[in-house]
């Protein structure tokens, strides 16, 4: 990395991570511990709407405390290299995981889909929306899932820099309303955590893969995909697509199904999950 070898009062170690606006660094902080250093590439540097989506990034982050999703520990936006520092979370991300090692099966896929509801309730509790719930956001060590990536994050209520016809987020794990250019809401991010964990169980997105409009298709008629999702989860999963928002129960509600176990006797608002 030669003169890039540092940034801040951080050691820059190797590079695990990039994307069309980011690269994401391993490095070592001033006591000698392993942080995750998320920088704008130097083409973004010094253009301001980069900078402001990477401050949004920050707050929104910064908001969460949660035991399943990575800490915001540090930042600088307005630095000669903008970037942000968060915990660094050991493990292999989900879209890269269950090819290399299969479906999580039984109680395991159990434990994974309550976690990340815990880590979605946690994001939502603090008053933000991820936006990109998605397997390439989720770091799993065994059955442990870490949400990460709160690039397209939004603090609930603030202004969604989006527009009819903008697909915002992973196609294939968007919820229908923003495929159809609605706000974001907590019941989006709900749909989308079914997608991921779906695609957990099972190794396949739930709406297929092909073409943007075939996808898409699938998910505004409603054509998941649970083939070989055990019930209760399946059950579960099926109340979170839902194709109006307002009866997807929330994420706290599935962690708390999950951890009972069974669906077929968990009510919301009179209405069997299953």
């Amino acid at each position: 990395m030669g003169k890039h070898r540092r940034l801040g009062g951080y050691r820059l170690l190797d590079e695990i991570g990039r994307g069309s606006t980011a690269v994401v660094h391993l490095a070592m902080d001033s006591h000698g511990r392993e942080v995750a250093v998320k920088e704008l590439i130097p083409e973004l540097a010094g253009e301001p709407e980069a900078i402001s989506r990477l401050a949004r990034e920050m707050s929104a982050q910064a908001r969460v405390r949660s035991a399943h999703v990575a800490r915001l520990l540090d930042g600088a936006v307005s630095a000669e290299r903008p970037h942000v520092v968060m915990e660094f979370v050991p493990g292999c991300p989900l879209n890269e995981l269950v090819p290399a090692y299969g479906p999580l099966r039984g109680d395991r896929i159990v434990r994974f889909a309550r976690r990340l509801a815990l880590a979605l309730g946690d994001v939502h509790d603090a008053g933000v929306l991820h936006r990109d719930v998605s397997p390439g956001n989720v770091i799993a060590l065994g059955d442990r899932p870490t949400l990460i990536d709160f690039g397209i994050a939004h603090e609930s209520g603030a202004a969604q820099l989006t527009r009819r016809g903008m697909v915002v987020g992973t196609p294939a794990y968007l919820a229908p309303e923003l495929i159809e250019g609605e706000r974001a809401t907590t019941a989006s991010d709900v749909f989308s955590w079914a997608s991921t964990v779906a695609y957990a169980a099972t190794g396949r997105p739930p709406f297929g893969r092909g073409s943007l409009h075939g996808v898409c298709f699938r998910i505004l008629r409603g054509r998941a995909d649970l083939d070989g999702v055990a019930e209760p989860l399946a059950g579960l999963l099926r109340a979170a697509f839902r194709r109006d928002p307002a009866k997807r129960p929330g994420a706290r509600w599935f962690a708390g199904a999950l951890a009972h176990g069974d669906s077929s006797t968990t009510r919301r608002d009179g209405v069997v999950a299953a």
